[in-house]
């Protein structure tokens, strides 16, 4: 396997082609990423009660997410201690324990090993049940809702990973009553790297004229003027990117623009409008715009999520060259329920299993993984260079800003942060400003 200083060049805009395929490569990102970075779970709204739960992935690690009696979240690994065996098979629920269908081990919400058939018999008193407990996440937190973990004990505290991009998030995630999300999740395969939605999701805007120009056309709406990939003013937006790899573009005032029909745009910006006045006195007026826009966002290394088309992922890897996506619907806590639905059909429309845009999407990020299935391919290069030279940090917000909205900012403040922690680096070396060069690279 090549080093991580020669996979990743010219300060994040090349990526060799070799990480969206090699089996050797990708379990180091389960070992240096995926073991290490903060790794979105859940939400609050999912979990209200204590004794509710969640089933989810860390990289390929199962485990169980589960509300406590005094009302805190921890996170558990679904495999039971003595044989390994799945010991929840649900997608969510409420218990008071868990039980190995194999030899029928119970654990309690705690991870305590609380049950064992026997024991006194066959084990003769000697089975140390506090040492066998379910092994427990390391760190879970949760930040205005949304719930994190980390199997790194030595992993910086949530709101520091989280770094910059609170400062943006919070222009949504302060609103009166906060956000939900609507579930269960749907779930699909790709046969795609999980990088290349992350990233795309967080600083791919150039893909939407293109790519979506079919489906525009029949949604209609502001961001039809994006089809074809027509030049655009400076003033229609821009991308971010944020330490630790977060990264987003932004749409001004098209947060109603890809609801999937006149009415239900119209419902939308209705409740915008009423919401404005409240955001301007929590948030200021600059973040209001952010509120009153489109966000195409992601949090390092695998959630996205589209403020505005109210859809909310996480790619979760099966392997190199395969992910399950997890959707939901991400809407404000205090909407009337018929705008809830309404966005619920919409996301579902857009960008759900079968969704429009999903689709379109879909069959792309599947293409630029199996292309590599060829040697000669995959000895080349990835060149995301588009802005480079036009971006850099702004008095009036945090990270590294740039100049237009078709720029690929956020892709390569993706894979620095990448290549840092695929180095094996310690945390401090890590947490460095988004503007900061990565160094020791060279050019092909």
């Amino acid at each position: 396997m090549q080093k991580p200083d020669e996979l990743i060049l010219e300060d994040g805009a090349l990526q060799h082609r070799s990480i969206f395929w090699d089996e050797a490569i990708y379990e180091q990102e389960l070992k240096h990423i995926f073991a290490r970075a903060w790794l979105f779970l859940t939400h609050e709204s999912l979990i209200p009660n204590p004794g509710d739960y969640n089933t989810t992935r860390m990289g390929e690690d199962n485990v169980i997410v589960i509300r406590q009696d005094d009302g805190s979240i921890r996170a558990f690994i679904n495999s039971c201690r003595h044989r390994g065996n799945t010991v929840c098979h649900a997608d969510a629920g409420n218990t008071q324990r868990f039980t190995c269908t194999y030899h029928g081990w119970a654990y309690d919400r705690t991870g305590a090993l609380v049950g064992v058939p026997l024991e006194k018999e066959s084990w003769f008193g000697t089975l140390d049940k506090a040492r066998w407990g379910l092994r427990p996440v390391a760190q879970v937190a949760s930040y205005k809702g949304l719930v994190f973990g980390t199997f790194d004990a030595g992993a910086p505290p949530l709101e520091d990973y989280l770094g910059d991009m609170r400062w943006y998030v919070d222009s949504f995630l302060d609103v009166p009553g906060g956000i939900e999300l609507i579930g269960p999740p749907m779930k699909s395969i790709l046969n795609c790297n999980w990088k290349t939605p992350t990233e795309n999701f967080g600083g791919d805007d150039y893909h939407f004229g293109w790519t979506h120009a079919a489906g525009v056309a029949v949604i209609g709406g502001p961001l039809q003027g994006l089809s074809g990939n027509v030049p655009l003013p400076p003033e229609v937006g821009f991308q971010v990117g944020s330490k630790y790899g977060h990264c987003f573009g932004f749409i001004e005032q098209a947060a109603a623009g890809l609801q999937m029909l006149d009415e239900w745009r119209a419902e939308y910006a209705k409740w915008l409008a009423e919401r404005t006045p409240i955001m301007e006195q929590r948030v200021g007026a600059l973040r209001t715009r952010l509120y009153n826009g489109h966000w195409n966002a992601s949090f390092f290394p695998n959630c996205s999520f589209l403020y505005g088309t109210s859809t909310f992922k996480v790619w979760q890897p099966r392997g190199p060259r395969q992910l399950e996506v997890y959707t939901w619907t991400l809407v404000e806590k205090e909407m009337p329920q018929a705008l809830k639905d309404i966005l619920h059909r919409s996301n579902i429309a857009a960008f759900g299993t079968a969704g429009m845009l999903e689709s379109d999407d879909g069959e792309n990020f599947e293409e630029c993984t199996q292309t590599n299935r060829g040697y000669m391919t995959r000895q080349d290069y990835y060149y995301t260079g588009m802005g480079v030279g036009h971006e850099g940090p702004r008095a009036d917000m945090p990270g590294v800003v740039s100049e237009v909205l078709m720029a690929e900012t956020g892709i390569r403040n993706f894979y620095r942060s990448w290549a840092r922690m695929m180095r094996g680096t310690p945390w401090q070396d890590v947490d460095v400003a988004a503007t900061a060069p990565l160094a020791r690279l060279r050019s092909v």
